[in-house]
């Protein structure tokens, strides 16, 4: 029994960190062709909202980010929403008459800040960017081609993080790579599993109020879309640039705030695990975010004690992989005190992230289950972003 729960938890460990995207991979390039040819001219209004939170010190770079954006200037409105700061975002965004701002006192959070902001929205489409990014000069143009095509109902950018040289930067830029060769491979198949919040737009219709303690907005939003029957679309090509978080402290505190929201939204999103509904979408959501937020991580832990107690047993490989995982684990801690110290990881890197991962989809589910997130925004800490392209 412990051979068969060895290697059965060892399978699933796998399957979901290579066998999935080698799977993905290969059928989306299967894919690819498949779709209607794009109308690069079709050029729909857009709002573009931008919810900013004490980010006075940022706003003046974002907003001329905004304005410098390649796409008709009759066609496009930019929508600052600066709910609960209290700094000086006000005076600010003053000094930009083209620039709508909404302003309350009260701190309610992200999706409240889009719930309200949603309100004020006239245009078949809207865009949603974090406050600390830059977009790439055709951006919006690159989103909203897709429109063109009645079955798509979001859009998501891709999330590319600033190289620093520090290990944070370096671990979660190297991360994002390859999150984004999985996120091409799902939206090359039928549908992006999950939107990334630092540049997503929808049709404006199709968005729908998110309950006030939401920890992943563009998750939830984009997924309850592709629930309804539409595509959310990955289009690479429409970027926004974020600088990495402040040190692998202030990374931690994402990942599981990331993780917390992982479950809140597998809870609130029972029908996409139904494969006699949606057959691809249950297959791309289960392997993609299921089993990363749930499963593999607990099996993983338990390969540990397994493997242990079959390298007393029987000796042998088990001997050896036993050793094999205390080594991995034991290069991770070792990256990072090296991190802890401001020293470059090196190759400690990948078992350093793939383990503060895994872990922390246990602090997450802790943070769930206690309900200890708070739904206002727990933002991590990150460098200062870069004011040019």
């Amino acid at each position: 029994m412990l051979t068969l729960l060895f290697w059965l938890f060892l399978a699933v460990v796998l399957y979901t960190y290579l066998g999935y995207g080698l799977i993905v991979w290969a059928w989306a390039k299967l894919a690819r062709g498949r779709r209607p040819a794009l109308q690069p001219a079709f050029e729909p209004e857009v709002t573009l909202v931008v919810p900013a939170y004490n980010e006075a010190d940022i706003l003046a770079a974002k907003v001329q980010n905004c304005l410098a954006l390649d796409y008709p200037a009759d066609k496009l409105q930019l929508l600052f929403i600066t709910d609960g700061s209290d700094d000086n975002s006000g005076e600010v965004l003053a000094r930009y008459p083209t620039v709508r701002h909404l302003h309350l006192p009260a701190r309610g959070g992200k999706s409240m800040a889009e719930n309200r902001a949603i309100r004020y929205v006239s245009t078949p489409c809207v865009v949603f960017t974090d406050c600390n990014t830059l977009l790439n000069p055709e951006a919006v143009r690159e989103l909203v081609k897709h429109y063109a095509d009645p079955q798509v109902g979001a859009v998501s950018g891709e999330k590319r993080v600033q190289a620093d040289g520090s290990p944070s930067g370096a671990g979660e830029g190297l991360y994002w790579k390859y999150e984004s060769l999985l996120k091409r491979c799902d939206s090359d198949i039928y549908s992006l599993m999950g939107a990334a919040g630092e540049l997503v737009s929808f049709r404006t219709e199709l968005f729908k109020p998110l309950e006030a303690d939401t920890i992943l907005d563009d998750f939830v939003q984009s997924m309850r879309i592709v629930n309804a029957g539409y595509r959310v679309v990955y289009e690479p090509r429409a970027y926004a640039m974020e600088p990495p978080s402040f040190s692998l402290g202030e990374e931690m505190k994402r990942k599981v705030r990331i993780c917390a929201g992982g479950w809140q939204a597998i809870s609130r999103l029972p029908a996409l695990l139904n494969p006699l509904r949606q057959p691809v979408v249950a297959f791309l959501y289960v392997s993609h975010r299921v089993l990363r937020w749930s499963l593999t991580p607990l099996l993983l832990a338990l390969l540990l004690p397994l493997n242990g107690l079959l390298a007393v047993a029987e000796g042998g490989w088990y001997t050896l992989m036993l050793a094999a995982q205390l080594g991995f684990y034991a290069a991770a801690g070792l990256g990072w005190r090296l991190a802890a110290r401001g020293r470059a990881a090196g190759p400690l890197l990948v078992p350093l992230y793939f383990t503060m991962m895994n872990v922390a989809v246990f602090q997450g589910f802790w943070r769930f289950v206690r309900k200890a997130q708070p739904a206002a925004w727990d933002k991590a800490q990150r460098a200062a972003v870069a004011t040019a392209q």
